[in-house]
């Protein structure tokens, strides 16, 4: 099947050369879709020259940092006009390590969405702070609690869409950003139905740039779960 891993950055200069690399190395005919937010530390010209040394690389640059959520919609429309069966979502910092993609293509013959969880059994995380491992698993639990939602990870983004799942979710429709994103895709696939699978992945703190989230994403993503309460 063709697939499509969909990476976007803002700043990641220290990593998104040896994380193309990484996948390439693979050798499972991955095609990848870089899409840089005006970067202001040359991400875009690192991506630019890894799209002209692999032909399997692809960019997108946007004019500002106009955040995670936009940025997946934009690749997921990308997917669909160019044909694509299966469309991956990553981070570039190596917090989700390459090697994983390879259990999420398999578990892709049997389900519409997989999920690489850090909160099924044999999933881990290393790294983080305490405080950081109780806010995560806290927002985790309460996502299940206040939607039902019967997955354990729900606010992860290394995450495997099968086509026709794009194709039947309203894209322009989807109104939240940043880690809401991943919560809203996963309430309204599971809502209409699709198959869902989790996979264990050892999620590792990145080692190189800064972290992009920040207080207003965790405030949009608490008063989400609400909104989908809200719908059903």
């Amino acid at each position: 099947m063709k697939s499509l891993i969909i990476i976007p950055t803002y700043n990641e200069k220290e990593n998104i050369e040896k994380l193309i690399e990484e996948i390439w190395k693979l050798n499972k005919g991955f095609h990848i879709l870089i899409i840089d937010d005006n970067s202001s530390d040359g991400t875009g010209r690192i991506a630019d020259g890894l799209a002209g040394k692999f032909s399997e690389v692809s960019v997108i640059h946007r004019s500002a940092k106009l955040g995670l959520g936009t940025a997946y919609i934009t690749g997921f429309k990308y997917a669909l006009e160019n044909n694509y069966d299966l469309v991956f979502t990553m981070d570039a910092d190596f917090s989700h390590q390459p090697k994983y993609l390879i259990d999420l293509l398999e578990k892709a013959k049997e389900y519409d969405l997989i999920i690489g969880s850090r909160y099924v059994k044999d999933g881990k995380i290393q790294n983080w702070p305490f405080k950081r491992l109780i806010l995560s698993w806290g927002a985790n639990f309460f996502v299940r609690m206040v939607t039902r939602l019967p997955i354990f990870d729900s606010t992860g983004g290394f995450n495997c869409y099968c086509r026709e799942v794009l194709e039947k979710i309203a894209l322009d429709t989807i109104i939240s950003d940043g880690y809401a994103f991943q919560i809203e895709m996963k309430y309204r696939l599971w809502k209409r139905g699709f198959s869902i699978k989790e996979v264990p992945i050892t999620f590792i703190e990145r080692a190189r740039g800064t972290s992009k989230i920040s207080k207003r994403i965790i405030l949009q993503a608490f008063l989400l779960v609400w909104k989908l309460r809200k719908r059903g």
